[in-house]
């Protein structure tokens, strides 16, 4: 039995964990510390906690990890380098996470599936050698917050100079500042943004780990978006075959350049079929604890497990088509207005919903008389997320019809403001 610490978990771990509990427990002893990846505040001594950590469990935990992309896998990756235990540097998981450093480490690595990028001082917007239309995000963002289409100098440099934009560079920031600057050589801090080529066509998310410097692909999972937001997540991809490979090739290159080690990644790509291209939209260093029970449900094997047995150093084993479904997915509930929530399903309600069919898990992220607004500050710009669905069916119709039953029965009432 190996303790593996989980630090700043997320509202992932505890619940995926249980999902596949069968399949670890006699190996591992997780263990959470605080506070949760939501309840980090912009003034956190990320690294006295860091420092803090390293002192208190050395010698009791034989792996870190963590499904938080900020700052758990920066955190988990010093921590463990400390301890002298298996698992990336710090300075390559931010070389990752770091949109910048890395699009011109897959410059180097995958020219071909690196589109045109510049950096972009949200101090001085107007002076930005970038072209239009193009994407703006973050050097380090989080969901989608604050990256969106900009099709003109002049909408640049209002979109930089909102609120939202300094409260995000000058508040959010500061964490990963302060990460950047001790583990790291990258000058470009919080304030910064990346512009980018406009990349078209179907979006997925290619995931899988690194050990012993082989990469290892766990799957591909389409990312199906309406209206500028993510509405489901499906394994396995529907696209052709030979294209998943590109992506598994492009993906295997790129990770193997990367420096990670003893690590998960997923990668987001996009296929366009009129260029016949595929492109790498970015890099995350990380599980992605949202798929992890879609590929136990259709291959048999959690991405959670995956991440124990990295996290001590373990290759892990990993079937393929082993799972009792042929295809599963997870799915955002989702609001294009901004509304109060009259009512939000009791416990009773999850668990009904839940027992309609076999390995189906929800989560809820509202509360009843909460507001879902200000999709600009705290979301994508276009929607609010107020719950997950993830669920196994033998097709893709079985899988929306399943999820409309847990849907209806977890019984939201929302009320338009």
């Amino acid at each position: 039995m190996r303790t593996v610490l989980f630090v700043f978990p997320t509202s992932w771990d505890a619940r995926q964990l249980a999902a596949c509990r069968g399949r670890w427990q006699d190996r591992f002893e997780p263990v959470f510390t605080e506070p949760t990846s939501e309840d980090v505040p912009n003034v956190f001594d990320i690294l006295g906690f860091i420092d803090a950590a390293a002192a208190a469990w050395r010698g009791r935990v034989a792996g870190v990890t963590s499904s938080s992309d900020y700052p758990g896998a920066t955190a988990a990756a010093a921590i463990r380098e400390l301890l002298g235990l298996p698992g990336s540097p710090p300075s390559a998981v931010l070389g990752c996470s770091h949109k910048y450093a890395s699009r011109l480490l897959q410059r180097d690595a995958v020219p071909e599936a690196t589109p045109g990028f510049a950096l972009v001082d949200s101090a001085d917007p107007a002076a930005a050698d970038v072209g239009f239309p193009c994407f703006v995000k973050p050097v380090k963002g989080v969901f989608s917050m604050l990256s969106r289409r900009v099709e003109s100098r002049e909408e640049l440099v209002a979109f930089l100079s909102q609120d939202a934009v300094r409260e995000f560079t000058g508040e959010y920031m500061r964490v990963f500042d302060q990460l950047r600057a001790r583990y790291t050589e990258i000058e470009s801090g919080g304030r910064f943004f990346v512009a980018e080529e406009l990349l078209k066509g179907r979006q997925v998310t290619v995931e899988g780990f690194v050990a012993g410097g082989h990469v290892e692909i766990l799957g591909v999972v389409d990312s199906v978006i309406e209206r500028n937001s993510f509405v489901r997540f499906v394994y396995p991809s529907s696209l052709p075959e030979d294209v998943q490979e590109r992506m598994r090739d492009v993906a295997g290159r790129l990770m193997t350049r990367s420096g990670l080690e003893c690590s998960l990644f997923n990668v987001e790509m996009t296929y366009d079929a009129d260029a016949d291209r595929v492109a790498v939209i970015e890099v995350n260093p990380r599980m992605c604890g949202q798929f992890a029970d879609l590929y136990e449900k259709v291959d048999g094997v959690s991405g959670y497990e995956v991440a124990l047995s990295l996290a001590v150093g373990e290759r892990p084993r990993l079937d393929r088509r082993a799972g009792p479904y042929a295809v599963a997915a997870s799915f955002p509930l989702r609001t294009f207005e901004e509304v109060r929530v009259v009512r939000a399903p009791s416990p009773e309600d999850v668990a009904a919903a839940e027992a309609l069919h076999p390995g189906t898990l929800v989560w809820v992220e509202c509360a009843a008389g909460g507001e879902l607004a200000d999709f600009d500050r705290y979301e994508d710009g276009f929607s609010c997320r107020y719950g997950i669905v993830n669920l196994g069916a033998s097709d893709r119709d079985g899988l929306l019809a399943r999820y409309e039953e847990v849907r209806q029965r977890l019984g939201f009432e929302l009320e338009r403001l």
